[in-house]
């Protein structure tokens, strides 16, 4: 039984099934998905459609990153709808082949909106705290606010009051490396940008990543 964490996916369909295909979840594995499964990348309705039949080889837990938290906001709200276009979102309309100048909300099937609603706000178990983007060290999960939650930046994260260790995703390490600090580790390595989707057993260290153009490499931190 592992404990597996997978960073930020951003419609990166390509180095999703690569990456997979390396780490082969199996039935009694926790897949902890740290958000941002959707936008910047070309394939975000494929992304979901894989994520939902995940269910069936493991037991996945889908956090909720900014990208998720923007995409519900935009319902509904034209300003908020133009917004979240502008960074990533027009991306994921041509995914579900909405036409830009029509109502987008139909074009996605009701199983993603589902998908979407019911992403977590975080994942905790007895030795580590999974994130999107980062939190208040001071405060416990459940106290914790939705601007840090989803917004924060890796370089604010400082340790917990319950010494856990914190695994996150959102800030971009443009290293195509795993950044991990000790009581913190980003897997956030810029699939959409050119470079590599992340998956660490947090209790081995090792790791495995892949791109978009199915190339895969592995190690251990």
């Amino acid at each position: 039984m592992r404990t597996l964490a997978i960073g930020d996916i951003h419609g990166c369909h390509t180095a999703l099934i690569a990456l997979l295909a390396q780490v082969q979840p199996r039935p009694g594995d926790t897949v902890v998905f740290t958000g941002d499964y959707i936008d910047r990348g070309l394939a975000s309705r494929q992304v979901i459609d894989d994520l939902l039949s995940l269910h069936k080889t493991c037991a996945p837990i889908f956090l909720r990153g900014n990208h998720e938290e923007m995409i519900l906001g935009a319902r509904g709200d034209s300003l908020k709808t133009n917004l979240w276009r502008s960074i990533g979102g027009l991306e994921t309309l041509i995914s579900y082949g909405a036409k830009y100048r029509e109502s987008w909300t139909p074009a996605i099937p009701d199983s993603h909106w589902k998908f979407f609603e019911r992403t977590v706000r975080f994942y905790e178990t007895d030795t580590h705290i999974f994130v999107h983007a980062s939190f208040d060290p001071e405060l416990e999960m459940k106290d914790q606010s939705d601007v840090m939650l989803y917004w924060g930046s890796f370089e604010q994260t400082r340790p917990h009051r319950s010494g856990k260790k914190i695994i996150c995703g959102h800030t971009v390490q443009s290293s195509g490396r795993i950044k991990d600090v000790g009581f913190a580790a980003c897997l956030d390595t810029g699939a959409a940008m050119g470079g590599w989707l992340s998956c660490l057993d947090v209790k081995t260290g090792k790791y495995w990543q892949a791109n978009e153009k199915g190339e895969t490499r592995s190690g251990e931190l």
